[in-house]
């Protein structure tokens, strides 16, 4: 049986980084009382967690005949700014996740398992029947669609958050610069 850190709904649940950006760490947060649970997981999972909660909201938001139940934008009592909760213990670095509304509850649950390098499909493997293997722990989160509209705002904002975007080949640039292919390896000095 996988250990299932799970939160039903939790008192706070964030996204936040640790780090300069440029070497961030990501870290999706529950806190339930003094129980708090940190998974790490990439910047582009942040990003595709958020964008598929905010599109699951909406999909529900059109498909329900209450209206009222889904927030179309952040409830002003939900916003969240603050930092990541101490102590930060990393339980698993995340890997696969899975996105669903459950309508008895009226949530969004949020389920990510750790990443394990045989989960990793290479593109020959794509037409083979693989299975995954069971997992030892399980990061089990269900939000209130305020909640959820929350998370998605604040996750936006955090990854915002980072080195600002090439306006030629749309790579980070770091503090003292970046070599940009699209000009032709020039090293641009001012980032703004």
């Amino acid at each position: 049986m996988p250990l299932v850190h799970s939160f039903d709904p939790p008192e706070r649940f964030v996204v936040g980084t640790v780090g300069p950006p440029g070497s961030r760490t990501f870290f999706l947060q529950a806190r339930d009382g003094v129980r708090l649970t940190s998974v790490a997981l990439e910047k582009q999972q942040v990003e595709a967690l958020a964008e598929r909660v905010d599109e699951l909201l909406d999909e529900v938001m059109r498909a329900e005949a209450n209206t009222a139940l889904i927030p179309a934008v952040t409830p002003f009592d939900q916003v969240d700014t603050g930092p990541l909760e101490q102590p930060i213990e990393e339980e698993f670095r995340g890997g696969t996740m899975t996105l669903s509304w459950d309508p008895a509850s009226e949530r969004i649950v949020i389920e990510v398992y750790p990443f394990t390098e045989a989960a990793v499909v290479s593109p020959d493997q794509l037409e083979e029947d693989l299975q995954e293997p069971d997992p030892d722990e399980i990061f089990l989160v269900k939000l209130t669609a305020g909640s959820a509209r929350a998370f998605v705002d604040r996750a936006r904002s955090v990854i915002g958050a980072g080195r600002p975007d090439c306006p030629f080949c749309g790579n980070p640039i770091d503090p003292d610069g970046h070599l940009c292919v699209r000009a032709n390896g020039f090293r641009r000095r001012d980032p703004h």
